[in-house]
């Protein structure tokens, strides 16, 4: 079998606010030795393992209500006002890697939904996405969460509305969203709309295209609970038939990856350089055996 071209698309990997998180947790875990965190620091097992391994332990919204005087780690995603309180009455110390381009956003749909006009506040993402459960907390819960058309019958077209979005949605489905938001509004109500999409994610898809249409076979390396991650998938597999989605170098399938003169491996904002890695080097295995021998 002929050796092939292997490439590891270098836009792909944690983004800004993922990495800042992994590193907050790591500090502290090198001073201490022991840190909570309200859900998966990252959406990729391996890596969620990894810092596992360091001390880091993952809990639920549940768990940390019955703890006390401990220092507790919030994800990038963010949260809604009610876990800060809570962590004031049970005297938790918060280490809050909130990512700053969400924490922003926190603050606008806030000052929006506390401003005199009070208009209604429509948030377009995943509904019980962590980041999206983020948001609507800043609206005491009032807000109303879109994904598709037909969620779009929740909204009152007779009130003034704004609209905003989840940082990690698409530019395509945002702009769809407005579109048929603006349809359905009623003359003379206000509407206003917000791109609130993170560029470093949204600027990734057209790259993730090209790097797709360049390469005979491409692996996507992703967590399967990360929705950033088969969002891109999708993306890569629309540009590239021959895309496989796996979470780890053990899932990859010889028959997928032999024959191919070039291979690429991408993956979502949540997965890891090293993981990338480890797939790469089973590629390599894979197609050049005699290397093992070696």
């Amino acid at each position: 079998m002929k050796k092939p071209l292997v490439e590891i698309d270098s836009d792909s990997g944690f983004c800004f606010g993922v990495t800042r998180a992994i590193s907050m947790a790591e500090e502290e875990l090198r001073r201490s030795g022991s840190l909570y965190c309200l859900g998966d620091i990252v959406h990729n097992s391996d890596e969620v393992e990894r810092l596992c391994s360091r001390g880091l332990r993952t809990i639920s919204h549940k768990q940390m209500g019955q703890l006390h005087n401990v220092k507790v780690l919030l994800r990038a995603h963010g949260e809604p006002p009610s876990t800060y309180e809570l962590a004031r009455r049970n005297n938790i110390e918060i280490i809050d890697a909130t990512c700053p381009v969400v924490l922003k956003l926190q603050q606008r749909i806030k000052a929006a939904y506390d401003s005199p006009s009070h208009p209604q506040i429509v948030i377009y993402g995943k509904p019980g996405h962590a980041e999206v459960n983020g948001l609507l907390g800043q609206t005491d819960g009032n807000a109303i969460v879109v994904e598709t058309e037909s969620d779009l019958d929740n909204v009152d077209s007779r009130r003034p509305t704004m609209l905003y979005s989840q940082t990690t949605k698409s530019l395509d489905g945002l702009s769809l969203i407005r579109c048929k938001l603006a349809e359905r509004m009623a003359p003379s109500v206000e509407f206003s709309s917000f791109d609130t999409i993170c560029r470093s994610v949204a600027h990734r898809v057209e790259k993730l295209r090209e790097f797709a249409r360049n390469h005979d076979v491409i692996v996507f390396v992703a967590g399967r609970k990360s929705s950033n991650g088969h969002f891109l998938y999708e993306e890569c597999k629309a540009e590239n038939p021959r895309t496989y989605f796996i979470s780890s170098a053990d899932e990859l399938d010889a028959a997928c990856v032999g024959h191919a003169g070039c291979i690429g491996i991408c993956g979502a904002t949540s997965t890891p350089r090293w993981l990338m890695e480890q797939v790469r080097d089973m590629i390599e295995k894979i197609t050049n055996p005699s290397v093992e021998k070696a």
